[in-house]
């Protein structure tokens, strides 16, 4: 690795940088009380998270075998994110092991960025309070282009404002719009087994596959040489 072009890592943000779940579920069911409904279990809504509140919340009704108009859908995303911002990390944390991996991208000269499908402006908050904005060259949302995962638009551009170039980049997530993105952009991904998705990340047959933080570098590390051409 030693001997590798600079790259740029991009990351997911829920279920691959943070564990979101706690916090999210909490918002989720703070809006379906206000709706009268009952709250949704943390072991099942888990695998709602990774496509945006909208559409966590509209799991969340099909849960609950309910559909609303478009505007108590809109009502009903608004309360979410108004909750859900002034309690963005109560419980919120890295996956262990995250630190570690980015301080060795860092020592390594690589460029770090975000791609989420998450608005940016909460992406930023979450990671502000977790202290985590400052590992990163770039984080971007579903809003900053106008196009979410998997949506290759998202990851070039991601990767260009990172100040990186896309031939050498590898994305890292937990779901089908992370391997998608990737797929689309020409890139490696590694595939992360501890976020939220509902197909298993194994079925979606990223480039590597781990279980733990610590496995990151060494799977990085093998498929820039794989990039950049090296034996």
């Amino acid at each position: 690795m030693d001997h590798a072009p600079s790259h740029t890592i991009v990351f997911d943000l829920d279920g691959t940088l943070v564990d979101t779940a706690p916090d999210l579920i909490t918002a989720l069911n703070y809006v379906l009380d206000r709706e009268g409904l009952p709250p949704v279990p943390m072991a099942s809504a888990r695998n709602m998270i990774g496509a945006g509140a909208r559409k966590l919340i509209e799991r969340g009704l099909e849960a609950e075998g309910r559909s609303v108009t478009v505007a108590d859908m809109d009502r009903m995303t608004a309360d979410f994110i108004a909750y859900y911002a002034d309690n963005i990390a109560v419980e919120s944390r890295p996956f262990e092991g995250l630190e570690a991996a980015l301080d060795h991208f860092a020592a390594q000269g690589h460029r770090l960025a975000v791609c989420t499908n998450k608005l940016e402006w909460l992406s930023k908050r979450l990671l502000d309070q977790l202290d985590l904005s400052r590992r990163f060259a770039a984080i971007c949302g579903a809003d900053t282009f106008g196009v979410q995962k998997p949506d290759p638009t998202i990851f070039r551009e991601t990767v260009a404002r990172a100040g990186g170039e896309v031939k050498a980049s590898i994305m890292v997530g937990d779901a089908g719009p992370d391997v998608g993105v990737a797929r689309r952009a020409g890139v490696p991904v590694i595939g992360v087994s501890f976020g939220y998705t509902d197909v298993p990340i194994a079925e979606l047959k990223p480039d590597r596959l781990i279980h733990h933080m610590r496995d990151l570098p060494a799977a990085a590390s093998s498929l820039m040489t794989a990039q950049a051409g090296l034996k």
